[in-house]
């Protein structure tokens, strides 16, 4: 059993349903093991996370140990706390998340001998780390953060961090001030008042040039981002030692999926993620990612499922036509909000839950279809991970493109490259052309291609909107050899994949999988994502590039496998991005907003002239600098919201 406690001691996990609920977590462990925890820091911090779990609060405190813990109770009011102690008070938990296969691995360690005092998930990590140590993260399917403080030793305790294979959930920390911290969010950290609060000079270019900060390092100075499939260890008088227990796999391609193999990844995939005893729906856009889910939640749950879906008035964004057919074709219940400018939440709301900066324009439809799901639902599915894994985004098309260009064109590429030079640059190029021509990128090699693809602005063009001096000191502020380590791991295996391998690295865990933690923690909405199992992407994510993209078309296999249970016209509906008309609001309903905070933005910071010259020509409709404008936006928006007003270089 677990031994109950008082708050700030041990607190008794009960949780009806198994699988644990929406949660957050902070905490600390000093090098003084005689050092009191502050009850109220141990608070404040703790309180922060209160959007992740509104209804209930738990504290642990021993030995110089403080762990603090949020939680949604969806069913239990009463029960369901964390921290989880066990019964000798020498291993405890805290866990944000979902282990899908508890039920199995609790059977193995019943039969070991092991009892159980609930039908906790997070149970069951705590006995299988008793049992195995770090090593039982191999063991575990699902979506988790984890903290495991192992005090078998009273006065050197061991810490284990460890964050899930893909980075579905998040975990930060930092040695600091004779202590170890970590949270599911950063605001938790400065909370405590320990941290200073400074943006990171290179995050800042970094920023500019991809609209979000990536690494290992947060955009705050001093706090590190455990990045996925690793786990951290740590005792007092040791370096923290970090590693990694999993990755994509670096070697392929895999065969070609057998008739019928991907339906059945899918359905499994998507029949694990529906174990729930809370009302549960789905996402649903034009695209077949999610009308695949959505199709797969109806077969195994024998009945339609609730779906939703954000519509825009502008119809080049629009998918609520195609989103339409396939709820029709499941009989579905399906909701329908138009997504209007919401100056509020672009300004104040969101930049408070994105507390690195995160300029993605889609952040406002995904925060707005959660918002409209969490009326309805308290659980739903994604078709997030769908381009990542079977290779559906237009630049993946591009590059499919060019490759076989570069082959047919041999040693002429130079002169390719050398054209495109000389080729009038583009105003508004679409996302996959951005900055650069197709001429220009078959100059290149594959991996600079790859990565000039994938940003918003080049290295030159975002040091341009620095202060002269301030660009001067980050100008070798680069984040392309971060990101082209991952490109080139993957060996036997053509540009394509390794273009895939380093987006599932950093745009998917760093980008993409942020928006929905941040945009549905913000309203009490759990987000599970079925292509991301990771047996799905380890076995079709290295499919050769045949079974991927054909002409213009993308996400093959996944298309073929899909073509019985969906409508034809989603079949062959074109890749639309889930973006805001952004252009068309800066000139419009945002005008005033975006005027006020570029004029706030810090002149040592940025080149104020150049950025009211970019302002000026887009509001009067001479030039088109929506990207840059909505990022400077959001950036002084999140900057004032998290007071930060120094910058460490």
């Amino acid at each position: 059993m677990l031994v109950p406690g008082s708050r700030g001691a041990s607190v008794r996990l009960l949780w009806p349903r198994g699988l644990d609920p929406l949660c957050g977590f902070t905490g600390f462990v000093h090098d003084d093991p005689h050092s009191e925890v502050d009850a109220g820091e141990l608070a404040r911090m703790t309180r922060t996370l209160v959007h992740r779990g509104p209804d209930d609060e738990g504290f642990f405190r021993k030995r110089g140990v403080g762990l603090g813990f949020r939680r949604l109770s969806i069913i239990d009011p009463v029960h369901g706390h964390q921290p989880l102690v066990l019964p000798e008070g020498d291993l405890a938990l805290v866990g944000n998340g979902e282990i899908y296969n508890y039920r199995e691995l609790a059977a193995e360690l019943e039969g070991g001998g092991c009892r159980f005092a609930t039908g906790s998930d997070m149970e069951v990590v705590l006995h299988l780390f008793a049992k195995m140590g770090s090593s039982c993260l191999e063991r575990l399917e699902g979506m988790f953060a984890l903290c495991i403080v192992d005090m078998r030793d009273p006065l050197l305790p061991r810490v284990t961090l460890a964050r899930d294979r893909l980075g579905i959930k998040p975990l930060f920390w930092a040695r600091h001030r004779d202590r170890l911290w970590f949270a599911s969010e950063p605001k938790a950290l400065l909370a405590s008042g320990q941290f200073q609060r400074a943006l990171r000079g290179p995050a800042l270019v970094e920023y500019l040039m991809r609209g979000f900060v990536g690494g290992h390092q947060s955009a705050w100075a001093g706090i590190e981002r455990l990045e996925p499939g690793s786990f951290l260890e740590w005792s007092r008088g040791e370096a923290p030692q970090l590693k990694s227990w999993w990755t994509a796999p670096i070697s392929g391609p895999t065969p070609a999926p057998e008739q019928g193999e991907v339906l059945e990844y899918l359905d499994r995939a998507v029949s694990q993620r529906l174990v729930s005893d809370v009302p549960l729906g789905g996402f649903l856009s034009g695209g077949v990612d999610s009308a695949g889910v959505a199709d797969a939640m109806m077969r195994a749950g024998g009945k339609p499922p609730e779906l939703c879906t954000v519509s825009f008035r502008e119809g080049e964004f629009d998918e609520a036509e195609l989103a339409r057919i396939s709820a029709d074709r499941l009989d579905a219940q399906h909701h329908v909000a138009i997504q209007e400018p919401d100056p509020e939440a672009v300004v104040d709301h969101l930049p408070w839950h994105f507390d690195e900066p995160h300029a993605d324009p889609s952040n406002l439809p995904t925060w707005m279809v959660c918002r409209m799901a969490r009326e309805h639902v308290t659980v739903a599915l994604s078709g997030d991970g769908g381009d990542e894994v079977f290779g559906g985004y237009r630049r993946y098309i591009h590059e499919a493109m060019e490759q076989r260009l570069r082959r047919g064109l041999g040693p002429l590429r130079t002169l390719a490259g050398c054209a495109g030079k000389l080729h009038p640059s583009l105003e508004s190029p679409p996302a996959w052309l951005r900055g650069k021509t197709f001429l220009t990128h078959l100059g290149m090699s594959p991996a600079r291609a790859a990565w000039d693809s994938a940003i918003n602005a080049s290295l030159p063009a975002a040091l341009s909107l620095l202060n002269p001096h301030l660009g001067e000191e980050l100008a070798q502020a680069d984040p392309y050899p971060g990101w082209a380590s991952h490109y080139h791991r993957p060996v036997a295996s053509g540009p394509l994949y390794r273009t895939q391998f380093a987006d599932l690295r950093t745009t998917l865990a760093e980008q993409l999988l942020v928006k929905v933690d941040r945009a549905s923690m913000a309203v009490g909405l759990e987000v599970r994502v079925p292509f991301l199992d990771h047996r799905m992407v380890e076995r079709f994510a290295p499919l050769p590039l045949e079974e991927k993209i054909k002409g213009r078309v993308g996400k093959l296999a996944l298309r073929r496998a899909l073509e019985a249970r969906l409508d034809a016209r989603v079949i062959a509906g074109v890749k639309r991005g889930f973006d805001i008309p952004v252009c068309a609001w800066l000139r419009g309903p945002l005008a005033s907003h975006l005027t006020d905070h570029l004029a706030g933005l810090p002149p040592d910071w940025f080149d104020l002239g150049k950025v009211q010259t970019l302002a000026k020509e887009h509001l009067e409709g001479r030039r088109d600098h929506g990207l840059v404008l909505w990022s400077l936006l959001v950036f002084e928006a999140w900057r004032r919201r998290h007071d930060c007003e120094e910058i460490a270089l």
